[in-house]
């Protein structure tokens, strides 16, 4: 029997199962498609998905082959979104394919020793109180795994989402967008145009293409399943810019919808739900591809930790408390996203100037908006916990005197890090260092982490010196970090 089988080997199934491939769970990737598509629909890696695969020593190559754009846009404001005054290694958007995402993190789930199974799409899963099965249509046939968990990564029209009988509430299409991959001889200096007619964004691809993504006030009625020409395409373009910019060499065209939908729970048992199969919406802000990989950080280590016997599956239950309520909020800005940038009226004229207005004119208006987009703001609920830091995102703290430079690079091997924050003595990985936090709350600390990892060798004890201050962590002196870079506990600041 299996220990997992994912179904989808798109981006979040393939971080899954990479994160699960990591401590030695066993797990089949299943995948209906024959080959990747060359067609990519997301075309950015935010902040924080770029610090997720820096925590497992992954976000070189991707840093190396993408374009970082310092700012982001809201609802296609012209007034960006600063993405350069967050607190991050990672201070901007990266313009990076989705199809170079997908085939960089499939070298890393080979390199851990998993497959996937192409052309084997899931009919049905079945699930009982000891395991669950799926119903496969392979190229040989059909036939059955059986496994202890299954997680629909399966996007959009989940058939695993259905097949499990989990509720998919929200509101269907009323506008849609177009979208086209197309060479321009004569780009505009400026991302986007807009106007009374429309709008779209302008982005440039590494290959010699740009994208063109938006909409006229004709284009929204049209039905998403309708297709969409080029000449559609380029007339809708001049109507709002005056021109085509050149436009020619057409590889990809398509229409996208604004649909939102959330699924009433991300887990049911022995299934669960991860990326677009528990959240559909409007492409507003690159934000779903990235939403989808911190939904695949949060429940690898603990699915791990369930499979392996280091936790009980109520584990498992921690993962919709922390992730539905990011997908709600993700429906909700795109939303008020669709409006800003997808309605052509007078009146949401004169809205996006009072957007653009505030946005221009409050850095703090900016700087809170750039940290719902790149998900450094996510912080997940802690009973008690005051002002503390749990729950909280850990920024990769630089230390002097641990055995790499910084916190990161100590969450590669998928371990919780038990931060010693103080001015005593290194041993190497933790050992024989005079720890200069008080006993209790190393002892504190350690109860917590041996509660959740369940065993003491998923704790990595590490005594350094901070060299770089970030807000609320001045005067730490232990500090428990999980192995998805969220605080586990923490004691309160020293007086000393």
């Amino acid at each position: 029997m299996n220990d997992v089988v994912v179904v989808g080997a798109g981006p979040v199934g393939l971080l899954l199962a990479a994160e699960l491939r990591l401590v030695g769970v066993d797990v089949t990737v299943i995948e209906r498609a024959a080959a990747r598509s060359p067609h990519s629909k997301a075309l950015t890696l935010h902040p924080r998905s770029l610090e997720v695969l820096a925590m497992r020593g992954l976000a070189e190559p991707f840093v190396r082959e993408g374009v970082p754009v310092p700012t982001g846009h809201y609802g296609g404001l012209p007034v960006r979104l600063d993405f350069s005054v967050l607190d991050t290694r990672f201070p901007y958007t990266l313009v990076l394919p989705q199809l170079r995402t997908e085939q960089l993190l499939e070298e890393r789930l080979r390199a851990l020793g998993g497959e996937i199974r192409w052309r084997h799409r899931a009919l049905e899963v079945r699930q009982d109180a000891d395991g669950a099965e799926v119903d496969v249509a392979g190229p040989d046939g059909t036939y059955t795994l059986r496994a202890a968990w299954v997680v629909g990564c399966d996007g959009a029209g989940s058939a695993v989402r259905t097949s499990a009988g989990i509720d998919f509430p929200g509101t269907r299409a009323t506008a849609t967008g177009v979208l086209g991959d197309v060479v321009l001889d004569a780009p505009p200096s400026v991302p986007s145009v807009d106007n009374e007619h429309g709008g779209f964004l302008i982005v440039p691809l590494a290959d010699g293409h740009h994208r063109i993504a938006g909409s006229t006030r004709e284009s929204l009625t049209i039905p998403a399943d309708r297709p969409l020409t080029f000449d559609e395409l380029r007339g809708a373009v001049r109507q709002v810019a005056g021109t085509d910019f050149g436009m020619r060499a057409p590889r990809w065209l398509s229409r996208f919808g604004n649909a939102a939908r959330q699924a009433a729970r991300y887990r049911d048992g022995r299934v669960l739900l991860a990326g677009d199969a528990a959240h559909m919406h409007m492409p507003m802000g690159g934000q779903g591809l990235n939403v989808g990989l911190q939904d695949a950080f949060n429940l690898g280590w603990k699915l791990a930790a369930v499979c392996q016997g280091r936790a009980p599956d109520g584990l498992l239950d921690t993962y919709h408390a922390e992730r539905h309520p990011v997908g709600a909020a993700l429906l909700e800005n795109t939303q008020a996203q669709t409006v800003l940038g997808a309605t052509h009226t007078p009146d949401v004229r004169a809205l996006r100037s009072v957007f653009g207005r505030l946005l221009a004119a409050h850095p703090a208006v900016n700087r809170q908006f750039a940290g719902e987009l790149s998900a450094l703001d996510v912080a997940y609920p802690a009973d008690g916990a005051g002002d503390r830091l749990t729950g909280t995102r850990a920024p990769d703290v630089g230390l002097d005197g641990a055995p790499e430079p910084s916190l990161y690079p100590l969450l590669a091997d998928g371990r919780f890090v038990l931060l010693h924050l103080g001015s005593g003595s290194v041993g190497p990985d933790g050992a024989d260092a005079r720890v200069t936090a008080d006993a209790r709350a190393t002892a504190d600390a350690r109860a917590t982490a041996d509660a959740i990892a369940g065993s003491p060798d998923r704790i990595r004890a590490v005594t350094a010196r901070p060299t770089t201050t970030h807000d609320g962590w001045a005067g730490r002196r232990t500090v428990l970090v999980r192995p998805d870079g969220h605080v586990a506990w923490d004691a309160a600041p020293s007086t000393r």
